[in-house]
Parts: C-alpha cells; structure tokens; sequence
C-alpha cells in the first residue's frame, strides 16, 4: 500500500497578515503587469526570440531576410514580425515591395540578453 502524499495546501485563511498586506501594497499596478504580460507573452516563443536577438544590433531586415533566418515561409515569418510591430516592440518600413523590419522597443532586447546571460553563467 502507497503511503499518502502529505498535502501542499494550506489548512488557514491566512498565515502571516501583515507579510501578505506588505507583499500586496509593494505590487505593480494593474496597467504596469498588463504590459510586463504583454511582453513577455511577445518572448514566449522562440522564433519570436530569434528575431529580436537578429534585430538587437540596430540593423534592420526584410521579410524575406527574416524567412531565410528562421528557415519558414515567408509568410510565417510575416505573422511573427506583424505580432511583434503590433506589440509595439519592431517597427517597420516599406521600400517598393520589400518590407524592412527593425527594433523600437529597446525593453525586450534588455530583457533577452539579460534572462541569456543568466543562463550561460
């Protein structure tokens, strides 16, 4: 006979008031997490990641240069780099029929290379 697990749920209300009133009044507002959310969601992929770290020098690339990149079609490339423009985070051009992409919000890259770096350490 297995012997049972000891539960993980605690058994009152609330442990430690005071504690729980000074972690809840040091919180970020609602609007703050919504973009901290936001941005993260924008990382949580990995082609998305790839795409920003190409983009974290300054330069910018086209469409296509980003499909050849990331080794899919066009158009997929196409959805990652239109979901990053309408997070706000790239920004892009038109020049004829190409379309150049580069970085506008500097946040995402600092938090790419920081959470890299904290991994290769």
């Amino acid at each position: 006979m297995a012997k049972p697990k000891p539960s993980d749920i605690c058994q009152v209300r609330c442990f430690n008031a005071e504690l729980v009133a000074q972690a809840e009044q040091a919180l970020p507002g609602d609007k703050l997490l919504e973009e901290a959310q936001v941005l993260f969601g924008a990382l949580a992929d990995r082609s998305r990641l790839k795409i920003l770290y190409a983009l974290s020098g300054g330069e910018e690339l086209c469409v296509c240069d980003v499909a050849s990149l990331l080794g899919v079609k066009i158009a997929t490339a196409s959805h990652h780099l239109r979901k990053l423009r309408d997070l706000k985070i790239l920004k892009y051009r038109n020049d004829g029929k190409l379309a150049y992409y580069s970085l506008k919000d500097q946040r995402a890259i600092e938090v790419l290379h920081h959470a890299l770096k904290q991994l290769v350490d």
